[in-house]
């Protein structure tokens, strides 16, 4: 009771500290965050390592605050305080108002999905999208994907600050999504650099199989580089070579989001 009194939380039953807990239950919240389609408690036991014990206490006291729901199958999912909270972000981001928009002018214009993504540590971090009429992309809002296998990724690697790209380039792991992703560090490198150069980056079925896209940096006055804007397509429809051609197009909405989301 001494420590309690102290202001030093008292341990948990797994001798971590409650702050441990609040951390373990935040990564657990980002794992059901990646699985839109949800989690058994062993699938996210195992996707997290912590024991069993901890990962189900967790999971059932976030469906307790509704923050997760416990599904009929026995699969946890996200829950509505989540949407909410995440409305609010995007209310303050200005996605709502300003990015939603523009990505529904652009997909009534090129007739493709159109996404809006930022750095999120070693991942880009989808905050917006609009399907195309024909098509939907699964890259939905709240998906953290790789950086080296979408045009996303890298080219929100390429924008990144001098000193951030050259960590991430030396970092980031080289998990093959597909035959064609990109697994040479070398490689990944002169990608990069190719891509600061042209203006843009593309993806030729190294994410997903079947589908294909090209993106480009959203700029902020200063240069700095605010998120990523994309154009995907399946590959039964456009080729990349395709996507390029759009690429002034994509650019010009990338201009004024920038100026937008700097005001």
């Amino acid at each position: 009771m001494r420590a309690a009194e102290a202001g030093t939380p008292p341990p948990d039953a797994s001798g971590g500290s409650r702050k441990d807990m609040v951390g373990k239950a935040l990564h657990l919240v980002e794992l059901l965050g990646e699985h839109p389609e949800g989690l058994t408690a062993a699938e996210a036991t195992k996707a997290c390592g912590y024991p069993f014990s901890t990962t189900y206490r967790l999971l059932n006291a976030l469906v307790r605050d509704g923050f997760a729901e416990l599904q009929g199958d026995k699969h946890y999912v996200l829950g509505l305080k989540i949407f909410h909270a995440a409305h609010s972000v995007a209310q303050r981001l200005g996605i709502t108002g300003t990015v939603s928009p523009l990505l529904r002018r652009m997909v009534e214009r090129t007739g493709e999905s159109c996404l809006y993504a930022v750095l999120d540590g070693d991942r880009f971090h989808t905050l917006a999208k609009e399907d195309g009429p024909d098509f939907r992309v699964t890259s939905d809002p709240g998906y953290r994907g790789p950086l080296h296998s979408s045009a996303l990724g890298l080219c929100l690697l390429a924008f990144a600050p001098d000193d951030v790209r050259e960590g991430l380039i030396e970092s980031i792991e080289l998990i093959p999504l597909t035959r064609r992703t990109l697994t040479d560090r070398d490689e990944l490198r002169r990608r990069v650099e190719q891509i600061r150069a042209q203006g843009y980056a593309t993806q030729d079925q190294e994410h997903d199989v079947g589908m294909v896209a090209v993106a480009v940096p959203v700029l902020r006055p200063g240069g700095a580089c605010a998120g990523s804007l994309a154009l995907s397509a399946p590959v039964f429809r456009r080729r990349v070579e395709d996507l390029v051609e759009m690429v002034p197009l994509l650019q010009e909405a990338a201009r004024e989001l920038g100026a937008r989301l700097a005001g």
